[in-house]
Order: C-alpha cells, then structure tokens, then sequence
C-alpha cells in the first residue's frame, strides 16, 4: 500500500455466505506453493491444463492478505454508494460510441428495458487515463497498484521473481498463470507474456461491479437470469452471494461455491483464439442469488486481462500440443481481427444487438466480425 495511513473508506458490508443446499461445480484448487521447482513447476502446468479442459475455471488460494482484500471490496463500493446519480453521468462510458468501457456503465443504460440488473464502474489500469468521482481520487493509488498486483503477481512470473514488490503485501506470493498455460502447450514460458505486456493491452482494467435485488414481476421477465453466459479473461476476487454458475462441457449449470481469500480464474474468448478451440472460454452467468442471499446486493471485484491490441487472434500453430490434438479455428486466419478489433465489436454489440435463436434451447446468438457468439439464458 502506498503509505501506513489511508483514507478513509466506509465498511461494505457483505451478506453472510449461502447456507442453501446448491450443485457446486468442482473446480480444482492450484496450489502455487509447488511452482518454487522446476519439478513443481512442472506438475502445475498439468492440473492447469486438466482443469481448463475440464471446467474451465479454477481457483487460486490466498490466505495471507486477508486485510487488503477487504479494503478492496470497501473501496469497490465508493463508485455506488458514494457518487449521486447524476454525478456519475459526468463520467459515463463510451462504449456505444468507440468500444471503449471506462467509467460507468449503469441501470440507466438500458433504455427502460428489463436486462442486466448491475451498475458497473471500469478503471484503465492507468488510472490517470480519464477522471473520475472525487470520492474516488485519493483512492486511485490503491486501485493502481491493485491493477498492477493483479497483472503481475497474478498472470506472470514464478515467486521467486517479485517484480512488484509492496504490492498489496510485501510478502505475497507471485502467481503464474500465463507461464503455465504456455507451459502447459509446450509453448516457451514467455510465450503469452509477449502477447500481455502490460502497457500494449487496450483495456485491461479492474472493474467494480454490483448487483441488485430486483422485484418479481422483473425475475419473471428474465427469467431470473442478471447476466448473460458470456466469455471473458478474468480473474474474480471471491465474494460471499453465491450468483454465479458455470455450464460444464455436458450442458448442465453449477455454482461457483465461494471461498475466502479465494481467486476464480477462466479464460475467455481471447485464449479460445490463441489455442485453435484447445482452452474453451466456459460458458457462465449470474442468475438470481441462493433464496437466502436474494435481498442482498452482489459487489463483484474483478480484473480483465486481453493480449495486446495489436495481436491478431490466430492459433498459436507453433505448439506441439495443439499440432497433435488438431485446431479448430474461428475463423479463417486471413480474417481474424486484432484484439482491438474484436474487444471493440464485442463491447460495442453487447445489449445492443438484434438476438437471434440458436439451435440450442435457451441460447441466443449474433455474428461478430463473421465469428457466431452464444448468450445464455
């Protein structure tokens, strides 16, 4: 943390966990304690491509930074709870118009039609890249270096490689997860490090975002549904209102179970690009929370990461893994669009476009940039 004495920021107080009886999926817990040997190391990248293959997500467990994860979630609730509403229009985003999801993206948005139920607060992770709410400058050093810890303690190097120390704890340990992917596809370790340099992604952030109970006539007419199957490269700070389900490669919908002091990773589109349909994004939504939980509001604390804009989303043909098992592309290569592209259509479509009926029951499908995108009901 930047100095001994912070400002001050009000309690976020969550609801207490589920005690419903709910399907949990099985994720596995990767235990980065073992990436201290080549041997470990090794052992690793296996569970992380198995659990991948799998389900998609898994966890990552952190038991030592308590303190900070909840001053997070204290800080993750100023945009909501201490912006007035039309304060927050001042610093609205642009996504309608370029693509680009900095700011606030709120209720308001959705022009009197019944959808995602979430206001949502996007933050570049060059925080000085736009402004913001007063309530939240003398905050914006934390969420930097939040920003920062995420991207590198989290996604890249081995422990004993702090390359941003002081971040969060001075002691945290460093996770690898974009090492072991590569690893895991027999890439060179470097290999998706190259593809996220931290100053080359276009719009890599944290994201605050929180969820509201909303009336029965309006469950209805979603079908208790608050957010949309989507895929996204994400890291999800655990939270206590169990919301989020998972569809596993049978068809069926799962809980996420929380876990304290717990990170809930998946990749999404992006990988699904790289790795020639190998890594899937899995499919996932938030529906309405366990019948315990339904008067409580859902603050989520998360981080996206994307390769950098100017990579263009071709498999990595080079791996042997992928040479053996075969690729399935999205696209022809000549017709793949760069990450800019892709993220831009992406973000601009979404909750704008004209749904069509898929095959499938209950999905919904549009084309972008020729590639057909499923939202789950």
């Amino acid at each position: 943390m930047p100095s001994i004495t912070l400002p001050h920021v009000p309690y976020y107080v969550a609801a207490p966990p589920t005690k419903e009886n709910l399907e949990y999926a099985d994720l596995a817990i990767i235990d980065i304690s073992k990436a201290s040997s080549e041997e470990g190391r090794a052992a690793l990248a296996i569970e992380l491509r198995e659990a991948l293959l799998n389900l998609g997500f898994f966890y990552v467990i952190v038991n030592h930074i308590s303190a900070q994860t909840t001053r997070m979630f204290d800080i993750a609730d100023v945009p909501f709870s201490a912006v007035a509403d039309d304060e927050k229009q001042n610093y609205a985003s642009t996504r309608r118009q370029d693509g680009l999801l900095q700011g606030y993206t709120t209720r308001a948005d959705n022009d009197g039609r019944v959808r995602d139920q979430l206001d949502q607060y996007c933050i570049h992770r060059d925080v000085t890249k736009r402004r913001h709410p007063e309530a939240l400058l003398p905050l914006l050093p934390e969420i930097q270096e939040f920003s920062s810890h995420n991207h590198f303690n989290v996604l890249h190097p081995y422990p004993e490689v702090n390359v941003c120390p002081g971040v969060l704890s001075e002691d945290s340990d460093i996770y690898i997860f974009l090492r072991l992917i590569a690893r895991s596809l027999e890439l060179p370790e470097d290999t998706l490090l190259k593809k996220h340099v931290f100053d080359a992604t276009g719009e890599t952030a944290v994201r605050f975002i929180k969820y509201y109970p909303r009336t029965e006539e309006e469950e209805s007419k979603t079908k208790n549904v608050w957010l949309q199957g989507h895929t996204a490269f994400t890291i999800l700070w655990s939270q206590p209102v169990t919301a989020l389900q998972i569809q596993t490669r049978e068809g069926k919908w799962r809980w996420i179970r929380h876990i304290e002091n717990a990170l809930v990773v998946n990749v999404g589109d992006a990988m699904d690009f790289l790795t020639g349909g190998y890594y899937k994004g899995t499919i996932h939504r938030v529906i309405q929370p366990a019948v315990d939980q339904r008067n409580y509001t859902r603050l989520g604390l998360f981080y996206f990461c994307l390769p950098n804009d100017d990579i263009k989303l071709v498999p990595m043909v080079e791996s042997p893994v992928l040479q053996r098992v075969g690729i399935q592309r999205r696209c022809e290569d000549s017709e793949a669009p760069t990450m800019e592209n892709w993220r831009k259509a992406r973000t601009m479509a979404f909750g704008l476009s004209k749904l069509k009926n898929g095959k499938e029951d209950g999905v919904e499908e549009e084309i972008i940039h020729g590639v057909i995108i499923k939202h789950y009901d």
